[in-house]
């Protein structure tokens, strides 16, 4: 894999074929999770990957109603472990290197000719009760996982120009 090409092509899916993921597509696709780097490398995360249909289809609420999470054959959640550490310069923790750990997870589901679509748009709450998790652990982020029936066009990007100061920061 071209990773600069993988993230030149990869896109938001919110369209999915009702086909299962390949358990040795799905294996990868967490590895890849897994072998993410984090702070101090404490790895203070769980994924949890649904793969029932009556479970997927209950998510859709507590994904403020987007249906496509319903299309997808797995859906994933990325939680916290050990929420509430920030690191030395201020931020938080678990949002920082599950982030991480998420961007690696959909490069390699695009790898694998899946689809994903990284959704901060969820009730936290509702995902946590239909899933079973405890508190103090955070649901940081969620992910259908599936084949895409629809590629989306490409976005604009701004330019490096727009984006990138040399030395010191220059406001636009």
């Amino acid at each position: 894999m071209d990773v600069l090409s993988a993230i030149r092509e990869r896109r938001s899916i919110r369209s999915y074929a009702d086909s299962p993921v390949e358990p040795e597509k799905l294996e990868k696709v967490l590895e890849a999770a897994r072998l993410a780097p984090s702070a101090s490398n404490r790895q203070n995360w769980k994924f949890v990957v649904v793969q029932d249909k009556a479970t997927i289809a209950r998510l859709v609420e507590a994904c403020n109603g987007q249906a496509f999470v319903g299309q997808a054959p797995v859906f994933i959640a990325a939680c916290a472990t050990s929420p509430g550490s920030v690191m030395s310069c201020g931020q938080p923790r678990d949002t920082v290197d599950l982030s991480i750990a998420t961007a690696y997870l959909i490069l390699e589901a695009y790898e694998q000719g899946l689809g994903t679509c990284w959704l901060g748009s969820f009730n936290e709450a509702k995902v946590k009760q239909l899933l079973g998790i405890p508190d103090p652990v955070r649901v940081v982020a969620v992910t259908p996982l599936g084949y895409a029936t629809v590629r989306p066009k490409p976005t604009t990007r701004k330019t490096l120009e727009q984006i990138i100061c040399f030395e010191t920061y220059q406001a636009d």
